[in-house]
């Protein structure tokens, strides 16, 4: 008798064992199942997270190996999270260098989606400066090649679509940032081959909308919606508002969730490219591309509700 009681005993604490286990691990196991949002890129129809990752200004760090490691850290957590574009630039200093030893300190192979850009305003120096680039990331080609601001496209962009078309680089696409030359923008758009637009897009900055976004999903091209806090200007000054309650119909637990699920939630917007160099801000805007995002309604509510603070 005794021995059967000892027995169900300890079937009954290994039920319960069991049961608290489940109740521990179901939640986590069901943040890791969590499907990431993806856009598909227009012209092939390949995924890509709703969320990347920017560099400017916050990898531009130079030989300190502290804020590399930092970077490295960033660039971790991201991969983690399940991110994948990386943005930079030849204008950002030692950005793509930082990068570089980042994707070094990887332990495991990532998806990594390399976008970066020619700027310079000579035709031959780019093939050049591409290169450097490329060495500086340590990736064997980029994914996006992009003309940066538009300096000297008429010579870089045939460049970069022969590039294309001998298979060393997957997209091509031209950028600007704070509303400049948009009508110029707007020509490439409509006459050219290109894969991808990067352009300024956020809850305050709409002049997109009008005709950059409509244009876009009329001619098939990925959008990329750059400084989406205004270099942290804007998530600055909201921080001196409450968050509206409802934000959390949407998953939205902070202003910077709540900016950017707004700009990816746009039918047009392929991906932001919010930019930090720390691990939390990183965790936290990859967040908002694990939950679902507002509709229509609700994207007039959120713009409505910060251009009244």
């Amino acid at each position: 008798m005794t021995h059967h009681t000892t027995i169900s005993r300890r079937q009954a604490v290994a039920v319960l064992g069991a049961a608290v286990a489940e109740t521990i691990l179901k939640p986590i196991a069901a943040l890791a199942q969590t499907r990431t949002v993806t856009k598909a890129i227009p012209s092939s129809g390949e995924l890509i997270p709703v969320v990347g990752l920017g560099t400017w200004i916050t990898f531009n760090v130079g030989d300190d190996p502290e804020l590399r490691e930092e970077c490295a850290g960033v660039m971790k957590a991201f991969f983690d999270a399940g991110g994948r574009m990386i943005d930079s630039s030849p204008m950002y200093g030692s950005s793509q260098a930082v990068i570089g030893h980042g994707l070094s300190r990887l332990t495991s192979r990532v998806p990594l989606f390399s976008a970066d850009k020619v700027w310079t305003s000579s035709a031959s120096a780019g093939p050049e400066q591409i290169e450097d680039s490329r060495k500086n990331w340590r990736v064997a080609r980029f994914d996006l090649l992009q003309v940066h601001n538009l300096l000297a496209w008429e010579e870089h962009l045939p460049m970069l679509l022969a590039m294309k078309k001998a298979g060393r680089v997957r997209y091509v696409g031209i950028t600007t940032s704070e509303g400049r030359r948009h009508d110029e923008i707007e020509r490439i758009m409509a006459t050219q081959p290109i894969d991808f637009v990067q352009i300024t897009y956020n809850i305050l900055d709409r002049e997109v909308e009008s005709r950059i976004l409509p244009l876009a999903r009329e001619r098939g091209i990925a959008v990329i919606a750059n400084r989406p806090f205004r270099e942290g200007a804007l998530t600055r000054s909201l921080a001196r508002d409450r968050l509206p309650s409802w934000a959390g119909e949407i998953g939205a637990g902070t202003w910077a969730q709540f900016i950017l699920k707004f700009i990816v939630s746009h039918p047009a917007i392929t991906c932001a490219i919010p930019a930090t160099s720390q691990v939390s801000h990183v965790t936290e805007n990859m967040a908002v591309a694990t939950g679902r995002l507002p509709d229509e309604a609700m994207r007039r509510r959120m713009a409505s509700y910060v251009e009244a603070l």
